[in-house]
């Protein structure tokens, strides 16, 4: 079974490596502490959306990106193909999608 936070803190930690950044560098720069970051990254601690936020903003990454990153990976790891396009059926020509505004 996949965790979100696992396949989080993975996403996180591929895109700072990516960067050839340090966890003290990242850390400093979103204002998190290096324990608080390490454990997210290691999938052992959840990150509240506003820690996410400026984790994401200190990679330079839009949130969005590396939420659909830990969803195509989550969705991998239930057998699940997601298209890269919005179905038909959840479009604007249908309509809100429920609790939209």
């Amino acid at each position: 079974m996949a965790l979100f936070r696992h396949e989080l803190g993975d996403v996180l930690r591929d895109a700072r490596r990516s960067q050839g950044r340090t966890l003290r560098q990242v850390s400093s720069d979103a204002r998190v502490s290096l324990g608080y970051l390490s454990e997210i990254e290691r999938g052992q601690k959840e990150a509240s959306s506003e820690l996410l936020v400026s984790v994401t903003d200190a990679l330079g990454l839009p949130l969005s990106f590396v939420l659909r990153e830990v969803s195509d990976r989550i969705a991998v790891a239930e057998g699940v193909s997601v298209p890269d396009t919005v179905p038909d059926e959840l479009s604007d020509a249908a309509g809100p999608l429920v609790g939209a505004r």
